[in-house]
């Protein structure tokens, strides 16, 4: 599986977690820096930031990915739709949250959100 992460540096821990939900091993992490300057247009900046991935058409189509998304939301939002175009489909997306009651705080794995799952299922509700 590929993990493209465009937020912190995963742990070893993070990673480890990932691997159990997915149940399947991480073969490559990409990390993309998805810093944006918020007074210039966002698109060309998310196509800008997808293109550092260095994947093909194909592997976009065929690759089993999993994104960690940027923390800025309208960074996730449009990174979501530019990825949908690429991929046909949109990609299980990792959440973290902060791991309870540990100094220094640090963040776990919570879920792996299956967004195609989400999509199909809001559908059947038209």
């Amino acid at each position: 599986m590929l993990l493209l992460n465009f937020s912190h540096p995963l742990t070893p821990a993070q990673q480890a977690q990932i691997e159990t939900l997915t149940g399947q091993p991480v073969e490559r992490v990409i990390a993309i820096p998805s810093q944006v300057d918020v007074q210039q247009p966002l698109a060309a900046q998310i196509a800008q930031m997808v293109e550092t991935a260095g994947l093909s058409a194909q592997e976009w189509q065929t690759a089993p990915i999993l994104l960690i998304l940027p923390a800025l939301n309208f960074s996730a939002a449009a990174l979501l739709a530019h990825l949908h175009g690429l991929m046909g489909y949109f990609p299980p997306v990792t959440r973290l949250r902060p791991a309870a009651d540990v100094l220094p705080p640090r963040y776990e794995v919570a879920e792996i959100m299956n967004l195609q799952a989400i999509r199909d299922s809001a559908r059947q509700k038209r």
